[in-house]
């Protein structure tokens, strides 16, 4: 049976972890308001523009692009964007894209898998286990800017118009409420091309709500120079506002979890040092009275 002494010295433990816990889940929801405001800026604008190009590049020649070419995939090399955290203390949240990854690499047994991995976590669990890593990013949430994603989206660009990559994918976490968050594998090259309007509805109006004819002003080569690559790069940095949102998410629920955790420690530690306490004071009265009768 633990002391007196040592249940104290384990309550002022849990206590201290206690007050950790809640300074933690307070920074990370002052942090998850104005990443989440980022997200709800960016989504609209990245989902109408994946709309619009997906419906552009039903209409013209694959070969109209570099980032339009569908290369041989039986045989190429996919690239897999790995994008994590660089803290932990966030329940699943690193543990979920590991996992999917895991997943993507088993699925694609033929072809050696190549990683981009951004965050500290995908990097220190790829790393030693000899992956073939094309690209690192480290600490780039502290301070997320677009040219961040800028950055990521050209070296994934180059990685598939120089062919040493058939494909590129992105695997991360999207932010879909505090509670919640959503595992998303998602390809990103070559830009998924929807199939073209029946001839019959050339003037209609789509699936996507776009209409369904257009005349190119300049060249659809000229377009596509500026727009694709932009896409990518769009594409990439609302890819880590999500993570950056779930992250602080999954992290407020995690501590907000270990806090609650933490108090019914303390309450069942305070309980037992009570039933100790009284336990001792017990035997000691049996002990005085005892003493008293022998004499």
């Amino acid at each position: 049976m633990p002391s007196l002494i040592d249940l104290r010295r384990r309550i002022r433990a849990v206590k201290s972890t206690q007050q950790i816990t809640k300074a933690m889940k307070m920074i990370a929801a002052s942090r998850l308001r104005r990443a989440q405001e980022r997200v709800v800026s960016a989504r609209p604008f990245a989902q109408r523009m994946l709309a619009v190009l997906n419906s552009l590049v039903s209409r013209v020649e694959a070969d109209s692009h570099p980032l339009l070419r569908m290369p041989d995939q039986s045989t190429g090399r996919p690239l897999l964007i790995v994008i994590t955290g660089d803290r932990g203390l966030c329940g699943s949240f690193n543990t979920n894209v590991l996992k999917a990854t895991s997943q993507f690499i088993t699925d694609n047994q033929g072809r050696e898998v190549a990683l981009g991995l951004v965050g500290r976590k995908g990097r220190d669990f790829f790393r030693r286990r000899g992956f073939d890593v094309r690209y690192e990013a480290v600490g780039i949430f502290q301070r997320l800017s677009f040219e961040d994603a800028a950055e990521l989206g050209n070296a994934a660009i180059e990685e598939f118009t120089s062919g040493r990559a058939s494909s590129v994918y992105l695997v991360y976490n999207e932010f879909k409420s505090v509670m919640a968050q959503k595992l998303v594998v998602e390809r990103l090259l070559p830009i998924p091309r929807l199939d073209p309007p029946p001839a019959g509805q050339a003037t209609g109006t789509g699936a996507t709500g776009l209409a369904g004819d257009y005349i190119f002003e300049p060249a659809p080569e000229e377009i596509f120079a500026t727009l694709l690559p932009r896409h990518v790069q769009v594409q990439v940095y609302r890819a880590l506002l999500e993570s950056n949102a779930a992250f602080f998410a999954a992290q407020m629920t995690a501590m907000d979890a270990a806090t609650r955790n933490s108090s019914d420690m303390i309450e069942n530690l305070t309980l037992y040092m009570n039933k100790v306490r009284q336990a001792a004071i017990t035997r000691e009265i049996i002990e005085v009275v005892s003493g008293a009768a022998a004499t």
